[in-house]
C-alpha cells in the first residue's frame, strides 16, 4: 500500500510539474516595414531568414492577418490598443492616442503581469503604454533574457519591437546578397538602382532574423519555452515603389504572422481567417484568462461603446475555429508624413475575395518623399521617358482614381479596376456600405479627418488639441500641411 501511495504522489508530482501554467508568457516579436512576401517561408529563395522559417514551421502560419494601417505609427498603435487609428485618435504617422485610452500592456499589468518592451517603441503618450523599457536596439537579447527571467512566478508580456528592416538599409551581412543575382517580384522595374536597394533591404532582413533567433534562444535557455504564446508580425508593406507602404493594396496592409504556443498550437497548422492586429489584444488576454468583453478601452467610439474594436482569435489558434471575420478595414492618412506634399486620404475594406479602396481626394497627386523622393523612384522615374510601360506605372504610383474595386481570386496583385465595370456593381455597393458603416463608428470625416492630422501628433499639438472634437467635427485643427 506505501508503495502504491508513493507510485500515485510520483506520478502526480511529475504532471504537476510538467503542465503548464494557468496563465501563459507572451512574447510578441514586430518587424519594420517588412514585406509579407519578404521571408523564406513565404517562398523567396533569395532571402535568408532560417530563425524565422524554423519557428514559423512550429507554429501557426495566419495567412488572414492584416494591419489597419500601413504606416509605422498608427500600425504600432492598434496592435497594442486593439482599436481602429481614427478611433483612438492615432492615425497620422508619428501620432499619439488619445488621453485616457488603454493598451494590451495597461490590461496586463492589471491582471498581474510584468510588460516590457525592448526596441522601437512609436507609441504616445506614456500613460498609456505603461511597459517596462529594456532599451533602444532590438539586438540586445540579454536585456530581454534578465526580464524574462527576473521572477519566474510572474506572467509577463515582452514585445521586441525590432527597427529591421526600415530604410535607410544599412544593416546586415550584405556581403550575402548580389544584386545582380537577385530575382525581383513583378512590382519593381529593373535597373542597377532597384537592384542594389533590394540587396540593401534584404540584408537587412537577415539581421532582423538573427535578433529572432537570439529572442527565442533566450526563451528556451529560460525554461519557459513551452508556456509561451510567441507571435510574429511583420508590421506592414515594404519602403520601396510598389513594396506597400503607405498603400492599401495587399502589398501594404496584408503581413506576415506566426503564432508559436507548444502543446496548444498545432505546429506546421495554417488558418486563412481573416483578422487584424487590433485582434491581438483581445487574444493575449483571453489567453491569460481575461474576459475581453469585459474591458474598457478608456476610448469609446461614436456610438459610444467603449470596448476593443478587435476580437479574440484564440479558438482559431487553437484549432477550434476557422473563421473570424468576414471583412478587414484599413486607412492611410498622408498628411503628417515626412515629406508629404498634399492630403491624400485613403479607405479601403476587403473581404475573402474583393477589396474597394477610396481615394478620397482623388484631384490631389499622392507624393510622399520616401517613396517618390527616393533614388529608385527617381530612377525609374529617368528610365520612363524611353519606356511607356514604365511611364504608365510611373504615373500610378502618383494618381489615383476615387475608387478602385479588384477581384483578388483572379487578380493578386491588384492590376485590374474593376470599379466602373458594371458586372461587379452589386459587389462594389456591398462593400462600400460595410465601408461607410465602418467610417461612421469610427468617427472618420474623410478630408477633414486627414486635415486634422497635425493635431494628432505631439510635435504639432497645441494645449488643448488632440481631442476626438477635431476628427468628428467641432473644433477643426489647422490645415497644417507638412
Amino acid at each position: 500500500m506505501r508503495n502504491l501511495v508513493l507510485f500515485f504522489a510520483l506520478v502526480l508530482g511529475g504532471l504537476a510539474h510538467a503542465a503548464p501554467a494557468a496563465r501563459p508568457n507572451f512574447l510578441l516579436i514586430i518587424a519594420d516595414d517588412l514585406h509579407w512576401r519578404d521571408l523564406g517561408i513565404a517562398g523567396n529563395r533569395d532571402v535568408q531568414t532560417p530563425r524565422i522559417d524554423r519557428f514559423a514551421r512550429e507554429g501557426m502560419t495566419l495567412h488572414g492577418m492584416f494591419t489597419p494601417s500601413p504606416t509605422c505609427s498608427p500600425a504600432r498603435h492598434a496592435l497594442y490598443t486593439g482599436l481602429y487609428p481614427i478611433r483612438s485618435g492615432a492615425y497620422p504617422n508619428h501620432t499619439m492616442v488619445d488621453a485616457g485610452t488603454k493598451s494590451v500592456f495597461t490590461h496586463l499589468n492589471a491582471a498581474g503581469y510584468r510588460t516590457a518592451l525592448l526596441g522601437k517603441q512609436h507609441v504616445q503618450p506614456a500613460s498609456s503604454f505603461p511597459f517596462e523599457n529594456l532599451g533602444a536596439s532590438a539586438d540586445d537579447a540579454g536585456a530581454l533574457a534578465r526580464f524574462i527571467t527576473r521572477n519566474p512566478s510572474q506572467p509577463w508580456l515582452a514585445v521586441l519591437a525590432s527597427n529591421d528592416p526600415h530604410s535607410p538599409w544599412t544593416r546586415g551581412p550584405q556581403q550575402l546578397y548580389d544584386p545582380a543575382k537577385l530575382k525581383l517580384p513583378p512590382w519593381l522595374h529593373d535597373n542597377v538602382e532597384t537592384r542594389a536597394a533590394l540587396a540593401a533591404y534584404y540584408a537587412e532582413i537577415t539581421q532582423l532574423d538573427t535578433q529572432v533567433g537570439a529572442a527565442l534562444d533566450a526563451l528556451e535557455r529560460s525554461g519557459q519555452a513551452d508556456n509561451t504564446l510567441v507571435l510574429f508580425v511583420s508590421e506592414q508593406g515594404a519602403q520601396m515603389p510598389g513594396g506597400g507602404k503607405w498603400t492599401l493594396y495587399d502589398n501594404g496592409i496584408k503581413v506576415s504572422a506566426f503564432a508559436r504556443w507548444p502543446g496548444r498550437i498545432a505546429a506546421g497548422s495554417r488558418s486563412a481567417a481573416l483578422m487584424q492586429y487590433i485582434d491581438v489584444p483581445a487574444t493575449f488576454l483571453a489567453a491569460a484568462g481575461v474576459d475581453p468583453a469585459a474591458i474598457d478601452t478608456g476610448c469609446a467610439d461614436a456610438d459610444g461603446r467603449r470596448g476593443f474594436d478587435g476580437r479574440s482569435f484564440l479558438d482559431v489558434l487553437l484549432g477550434k475555429q476557422e473563421q473570424l471575420r468576414e471583412y478587414v478595414f484599413a486607412q492611410d492618412t498622408a498628411v503628417g508624413v515626412n515629406g508629404n506634399k498634399n492630403p491624400f486620404p485613403k479607405r479601403a475594406v476587403r473581404d475573402a475575395r474583393y477589396k474597394l479602396i477610396l481615394n478620397l481626394a482623388p484631384e490631389n497627386e499622392w507624393w510622399i518623399a520616401g517613396i517618390h523622393g527616393s533614388e529608385v523612384f527617381q530612377s525609374w522615374v529617368r528610365d520612363a521617358r524611353t519606356n511607356s510601360a514604365l511611364a504608365e506605372r510611373v504615373r500610378s504610383h502618383s494618381f489615383k482614381p476615387a475608387e478602385e474595386l479588384f477581384d483578388l481570386q483572379r487578380d493578386e496583385l491588384e492590376t485590374r479596376n474593376l470599379a466602373t465595370d458594371p458586372a461587379y456593381a452589386a459587389i462594389k455597393a456591398r462593400l462600400r456600405a460595410q465601408l461607410d458603416g465602418w467610417m461612421r463608428q469610427q468617427g472618420d470625416r474623410g478630408l477633414p479627418t486627414e486635415l486634422a492630422a497635425p493635431s494628432r501628433q505631439p510635435r504639432n499639438a497645441e494645449p488643448g488639441e488632440g481631442t476626438k472634437v477635431g476628427r468628428k467635427g467641432g473644433k477643426k485643427a489647422a490645415g497644417k500641411n507638412p
